[in-house]
C-alpha cells in the first residue's frame, strides 16, 4: 500500500517560489510513476506534471512548462515539485498521486490529501 503525504504549500506573492514535496512513508513508491495535480474551488482536478518511476522522463502541462520542475529522490522516497514564477492562477490544492505515467486522474491509483498553495497578486 502506498501512502502519500504532501507538504510545502503556503501563501506566497506572485513571481515567488515554493517547493512541494510528496513522501511515501511506506517506502514503496519507487516502483510507481508520480503525478502532481491541482484543484481550485469549483474547478475540476487538473494535471500539472508527471515523472516516471526512474525519473528518466517527465511531462508538464502547458500552463506550467518552463516554470515548474518535477524531480524525485527514490532513496528518500520523495518527489518534488519546484514552482517558480508563481501566478495567482496557480492557487489551488495540490495533490500528488502514484500510478501510471498519464495526465488524467484515472491514470493514478493512490492519492495524498493535498497541500494548499495560495498566490497573492
Amino acid at each position: 500500500q502506498v501512502q502519500l503525504v504532501e507538504s510545502g504549500g503556503g501563501l506566497v506573492q506572485a513571481v515567488g517560489s515554493l517547493r512541494l514535496s510528496c513522501a511515501d512513508f511506506q517506502r514503496t513508491f519507487s516502483r510507481y510513476n508520480i503525478g502532481w495535480f491541482r484543484q481550485a474551488p469549483g474547478e475540476e482536478r487538473e494535471f500539472v506534471a508527471a515523472i516516471t518511476w526512474s525519473g528518466g522522463s517527465t511531462y508538464y502541462a502547458d500552463s506550467v512548462k518552463g516554470r515548474f520542475t518535477i524531480s524525485r529522490d527514490n532513496a528518500k522516497n520523495t518527489v518534488y515539485l519546484q514552482m517558480n514564477s508563481l501566478e495567482p492562477e496557480d492557487t489551488a490544492l495540490y495533490y500528488c498521486a502514484a500510478g501510471r505515467f498519464g495526465i488524467t486522474p484515472n491514470d493514478y491509483y493512490y492519492w495524498g490529501q493535498g497541500t494548499q498553495v495560495t498566490v497573492s497578486s
